[in-house]
């Protein structure tokens, strides 16, 4: 079930081991990109307290928008399931997308053509240099396991998403599930 290689389209589950982490603490991330330059991804499952209509107000309808990562949070991105709706889109794998015309995009769910169970926005991703996954995998701060919701990945609960995968991860895992956010607070 567990991959050692991380490949474009497969997930990052935080091990838990990384608590002093505050982007990546129980986060799990879908690898956009993965190449010989490096890694782009975006977190999943860390919901914001903005909506889509708080940072474009071309927009009307107020889609969740997410931590993307630490990297450039100042800038938006998005990732959906419906290329044949949004031009120059990129594929990451198994039905997602990444990107694509944004005019466009705005006149689709303002029309209600897309909804929020077709796109996620994001500010921010997560990258990594040349080998510098590579190093977090050695240092086991990832678990990388495949995308097995393939686009249905989108609807996935964020609140519940890392919880979800320490349970299905099993053993010792299993016992990290159900720990506090912060053990020490506890």
């Amino acid at each position: 079930m567990v991959s050692q290689k991380p490949k474009k389209g497969n997930l990052l589950v935080a091990e838990p081991s990384l608590t002093g982490d505050v982007s990546f603490n129980r986060s799990v991330v879908l690898i956009a990109e993965h190449n010989n330059e490096g890694s782009v991804g975006f977190i999943l499952n860390k919901p914001l307290d903005y909506t889509i209509c708080d940072l474009v107000s071309d927009i009307t309808i107020p889609f969740q928008v997410f931590n993307g990562g630490p990297v450039e949070q100042d800038n938006l991105y998005f990732i959906h399931k419906v290329p044949d709706l949004i031009e120059n889109s990129i594929e990451i794998s198994d039905g997602i997308f990444w990107g694509g015309n944004f005019e466009m995009t705005v006149e689709l769910i303002n029309n209600g053509t897309i909804t929020e169970q077709d796109i996620r926005f994001f500010l921010g991703y997560s990258g990594w240099g040349i080998s510098q996954l590579d190093q977090e995998l050695s240092s086991k701060s990832w678990v990388v396991l495949p995308n097995e919701y393939e686009s249905d990945i989108l609807e996935k609960s964020a609140n519940a998403f890392w919880k979800e995968k320490m349970v299905e991860l099993g053993g010792d895992y299993l016992l990290w599930s159900n720990a506090p956010e912060n053990p020490t607070l506890n």
